[in-house]
């Protein structure tokens, strides 16, 4: 699908070589969306003294389904931008990475942190260093010294709250934990 590609020149001539260099840019940017409706581009050649280049400001603005993009990419100290090529790319690489944030949220494919498993130890042989968990739904998971975060295992006790992760594949003992906290009025919970 093709979109409206419209192009503004603030404080500068309208250059059909550069007109050419952001419709390529804008047709680009639907490989990573490919519902935009619009796209405005408006390219500044800010008034500068006569010692300092003329640094080109870019800002582009999508419309997509349900929002409005905007991006605006002026680096005054960036002097390769004093080429409207680079300025007009750099601000399309940022368009690019706006669009992919938008494409990320419209799939709801945002990054979520699972939530740790909790359980309570109910079997302890301090001595030889290991133990188990229960689990909420009564499953027992067993636990190594060497998997207690912290070095705490010493400190642990029966029907003590823990968080915890478990192995993708079990041990000779069943479930396993890869890593257990201790949670309490004493350990800090993250």
């Amino acid at each position: 699908m093709e979109f409206p590609v419209q192009i503004t020149f603030d404080n500068l001539e309208p250059s059909p070589a550069l007109e050419t260099v952001v419709r390529e840019h804008a047709a680009k940017l639907e490989r990573f969306f490919d519902h935009i409706m619009a796209c405005h581009v408006t390219i500044d050649a800010p008034h500068r003294h006569q010692h300092q280049g003329k640094l080109y400001a870019v800002r582009i603005d999508l419309t997509v389904p349900g929002e409005k993009l905007a991006v605006r990419h002026a680096k005054p100290e960036d002097h390769a931008h004093e080429n409207p090529r680079v300025a007009v790319r750099d601000a399309f690489d940022a368009a690019r990475r706006e669009l992919e944030d938008y494409a990320r949220r419209r799939r709801l494919d945002v990054k979520t942190h699972e939530v740790p498993l909790h359980g309570r130890v109910v079997r302890l042989f301090a001595g030889d260093g290991y133990g188990f968990i229960e689990m909420t739904d009564g499953q027992e998971v067993y636990f190594h010294r060497n998997s207690v975060a912290d070095g705490s295992f010493d400190a642990l006790k029966v029907d003590q709250e823990v968080r915890l992760s478990i192995a993708e594949k079990e041990s000779v003992h069943g479930p396993q934990a890869t890593t257990v906290t201790p949670v309490g009025k004493h350990h800090v919970a993250g």
